[in-house]
């Protein structure tokens, strides 16, 4: 076998195909705080995380992230499989994860850091088994709000372990992993998605990868042609030009788009900013509020932030989508206002020929008789997130020849 192959960090070699790498799998990081669910620290233990790739390769390797964390993060081990049920891994399927070529490492707090490349053939959207073995105490854990994905905590070492023990407690949120990365060895782009609760697949059935974007990867996956792997880095709450829930899209642009491996395809579908700018002030909604400081923002400003991102992911080569905002009357955000702010920006999102191409997911989700709310069928019950009904109309609707 080619020694360039072998060798993690090479980037070189008369067919580059072979040696690039493309991100199959993301989730954004975050801060372990108030808004984020219930996560213990934790000490002597395992945790294990099932994740569905969206394209296949013959290696991986997975970004493990310490960014948020306040102290160093030892890893003792750690190992990759196939996913069986119930969060089990498929006989012969077992690797164990190096750094460096070593089975343990300490990363830095503020630090991500990547796996050496492990030998794991894997089809498009399988599902994988990430196990790590924390020897120390983890008091904030770099980790993902929404968890959409299984994975449970073990005491002590046991990544090799091929079932779930008996003592083992299910994780409350996506913990340390924000990214799988594969090397498919033909030509492949990703197309990665920066959004908010409507990206995160709030209202879809967790552990059932019933997200829009997880729907896409399937159409894609069942097309044939050019293989394209679909990149979810949504955060709930999340908004372009102000912290909150997740840093703003803004700030986290560089690390969590234009960082991605193989990235080909950018969609921007970030819709809080408006929303919570013109909400209505009440006791019900102050608590949720408070969680999202910063002035309020226009139109405008909204505008200016997605020239923004357009013009940052085309200097590195990537065409540019836009999704519209959807509707949200019926929930306890809205205020009409708000919706005639939503629907300028829609109007300019649609007629500005700033994109590469729309995805008008408004017109995929609003009611016919009042468009200022979602379809009844297409929503959890809050009138402002999906079902997953919902969520497979907005994959649906989306033209594949956009990304040809």
């Amino acid at each position: 076998m080619n020694s360039a192959l072998n060798t993690p960090s090479s980037s070189g070699g008369s067919d580059p195909n072979t040696v690039a790498w493309v991100r199959t799998w993301g989730a954004s990081p975050q801060a372990p705080d108030n808004s984020v669910s219930f996560i213990e620290p934790f000490e002597n233990a395992t945790l294990r995380q099932v994740v569905r790739i969206s394209g296949g390769g013959h290696r991986v390797r997975v970004r493990i992230s310490n960014e948020y964390g306040t102290a160093p993060l030892t890893i003792g081990a750690a190992r990759v499989a196939l996913a069986d049920i119930d969060g089990g891994i498929k006989d012969g399927s077992g690797h164990a994860v190096t750094f460096g070529g070593r089975p343990a490492i300490t990363v830095p707090a503020g630090a991500p850091i990547l796996s050496d490349p492990i030998d794991l053939r894997t089809a498009p959207l399988s599902r994988l088994t990430i196990s790590l073995y924390l020897p120390g105490r983890v008091d904030t854990a770099t980790c993902h709000g929404t968890f959409h994905t299984l994975g449970w905590l073990i005491p002590g070492d046991a990544t090799a372990r091929a079932t779930l023990p008996g003592d083992a407690t299910t994780l409350q949120a996506q913990a340390l992993i924000t990214a799988v990365e594969v090397q498919p060895g033909i030509p492949t782009r990703a197309i990665a998605v920066i959004g908010d609760s409507r990206v995160d697949g709030i209202g879809s059935t967790p552990g059932a990868d019933r997200r829009w974007t997880d729907l896409l990867a399937e159409r894609l996956a069942a097309r044939g042609g050019p293989p394209l792997c679909v990149v979810s880095q949504g955060i709930s709450g999340n908004r372009m030009l102000n912290d909150g829930i997740g840093t703003a899209a803004l700030a986290r642009f560089d690390r969590d788009i234009l960082a991605t491996p193989g990235l080909g395809h950018v969609v921007i579908a970030v819709g809080n900013d408006l929303i919570f700018s013109f909400a209505p002030r009440t006791e019900e909604t102050a608590g949720f509020l408070s969680m999202f400081p910063g002035a309020p923002v226009g139109v405008d400003d909204i505008i200016a932030a997605h020239l923004q991102l357009a013009a940052r992911a085309r200097a590195h080569g990537a065409k540019v989508y836009a999704a519209t905002i959807a509707s949200y009357g019926g929930s306890e955000m809205y205020t009409s206002e708000g919706d005639q702010a939503r629907e300028q920006v829609n109007t300019w999102i649609r007629t500005s020929g700033a994109f590469d191409g729309v995805l008008d997911f408004d017109a995929v989700w609003r009611d016919p008789a009042d468009p200022s709310r979602i379809r009844n069928d297409l929503h959890m019950g809050d009138n402002l997130h999906g079902s997953d009904a919902g969520y497979a109309a907005l994959a649906e609707s989306i033209d594949l020849s956009l990304f040809d």
